[in-house]
């Protein structure tokens, strides 16, 4: 008797046998009615390992778990999928081959059914006894119906397969000249980034350096102006200090001891003038109007800009009209009043008068500018630190004061020119110049040697050097002075 677990071991039997004769219904095999039909087992194989080759492009292999591990499959994940735009082409393709042969497949497996069919309808016939003709008349029909299918599938298949070459090949030229396209795109948006870069840090580089510039130049020019400033004051308060003291020791001996014999007075009073014709005089001693005009440009430097300048001594106008040219307002003030007529003929500002009368009438601080050529020499030893303290009076601050005269240091001076003119006093050496200046509020005392002996007397050049410098320099020479 059976028991319940044969019988249901039984039925699993059945259903095995049922579900094997499906299958080889749908995918015959073997021999049928002594037909061998194809074993489509191996491409079925291949197409299971072409699947899993396409399911697995893109992916990651495992990996053992750990932190370097991690950090590779992370790697790994971003490189396929950044690589996923490039393989997309080829896994659509891969994709459609399988596809192809998945349709190979089943014709040829709709082939081996057609064989089993005509096997069976063989195997009847035989059974049958049929007509051998009829049966060969029905496989031969049958055969070139499927043979015709296969041709046509071929021939599918063969112009599928070139379309999709030929498309292949144009995707990949698109591809390849869209990544050149890329890539000359990104080169030159570098450098242009490049360009822009160096040219913003060249702006950025140059702007500093001309802020820096200009901030030095600013402090530095402040500097100086305070500098100056402060130079100024010095000298204010040193030259005031310095006066005072000698005016308290000039006073206590003026209590202790006899009178000075040094009093002020007037350049001519007591003094028969000298009659001659005094512009004939300087045309032959002097030198002509251009030679004279020539020499007396060196002074424009300390002249040029200020307001209101005045030449003691004006004569024939010569300064005066290089102040004229330069834009600088002036006025000339001289004794003799054809001097004075000439000026005024070419349109010069000037006045006849003594220069102690007239600058005593003027208000202090009343010049920007005073200039004397060739004037003290003509005043007695008093007049001449009288003449200065008059001009720092009438001086504004930082006023300047220029004085030419003869240079007794120069030997050459007392045979040559010194005894020429009648009306000349006595020399002023530099020295006592300067001492007079600076007793009288003047700072910044530049003394210039000018026309040199050796050019108007060239036997002087066979003296030894440090002689001919010594004792034959400049026949005249200018004091330059600022008042402070």
């Amino acid at each position: 008797m059976a028991t319940p677990s044969d019988l249901k071991g039984q039925e699993i039997v059945e259903i095995v046998n049922e579900i094997r004769d499906r299958v080889r219904a749908r995918h015959p095999g073997g021999q049928i009615g002594g037909l061998p039909l194809p074993d489509l087992l191996p491409v079925l194989h291949a197409r299971d390992r072409a699947e899993a080759k396409v399911a697995a492009i893109g992916s990651v292999n495992p990996r053992p778990s750990g932190p370097m591990n991690a950090v590779i499959q992370s790697i790994k994940r971003n490189i396929a999928r950044g690589l996923g735009w490039f393989v997309r082409d080829q896994v659509d393709f891969n994709r459609a081959v399988l596809a192809a042969v998945e349709a190979t497949l089943e014709s040829l497996n709709e082939v081996n059914q057609t064989f089993a069919v005509i096997g069976g309808r063989f195997q009847e016939m035989e059974q049958g006894r049929g007509s051998l003709s009829d049966r060969a008349q029905a496989i031969s029909d049958t055969l070139g119906g499927e043979v015709r299918e296969l041709k046509d599938m071929r021939e599918h298949w063969i112009h599928w397969r070139e379309e999709w070459q030929q498309k292949l090949l144009q995707n990949e030229v698109r591809y390849l000249r869209g990544l050149a396209d890329l890539q000359a795109s990104y080169d030159a948006r570098s450098a242009k980034m490049d360009e822009n870069y160096r040219t913003l840090a060249a702006n950025q580089h140059a702007h500093f350096e001309a802020s820096l510039r200009r901030a030095t130049d600013e402090l530095q020019q402040r500097f100086w102006d305070d500098l100056e400033k402060m130079r100024r004051e010095y000298e204010s308060i040193i030259h005031n200090e310095l006066r005072i003291a000698r005016q308290k020791a000039f006073a206590s001996a003026a209590v202790t001891d006899a009178p000075s014999n040094i009093a002020p007075s007037s350049s001519g009073a007591g003094e028969a003038p000298i009659e001659l014709d005094y512009n004939r005089f300087s045309d032959r001693f002097r030198g002509t109007e251009e030679y004279v005009r020539e020499r007396q440009r060196f002074y424009l430097q300390w002249f040029t800009g200020r307001s209101n300048v005045l030449d003691i001594g004006c004569g024939r106008g010569e300064f005066l009209a290089l102040l004229k040219e330069s834009g600088t307002t002036a006025r000339g003030l001289d004794l003799d009043p054809e001097s004075v007529a000439l000026c005024r003929s070419k349109g010069l500002e000037a006045e006849v008068g003594d220069v102690f009368e007239w600058l005593a009438a003027q208000a202090d601080a009343s010049f920007d500018g005073i200039f004397a050529s060739q004037v003290i020499e003509h005043l007695r030893p008093a007049d001449v630190p009288r003449l200065m303290k008059l001009c720092a009076a009438k001086l504004k601050r930082d006023g300047v004061l220029a004085l030419e005269t003869p240079n007794p240091e120069c030997l050459a001076i007392f045979a040559t020119h010194f005894y020429l003119d009648p009306t000349h006093q006595r020399p002023v050496p530099p020295g006592l110049l300067v001492f007079y200046l600076e007793e009288f509020g003047f700072g910044r005392i530049e003394v210039h040697r000018l026309s040199p002996a050796a050019e108007s007397m060239p036997s002087i050049n066979e003296l030894p050097q440090q002689f001919r410098d010594a004792f034959f320099g400049g026949l005249d020479y200018a004091a330059i002075a600022i008042r402070v």
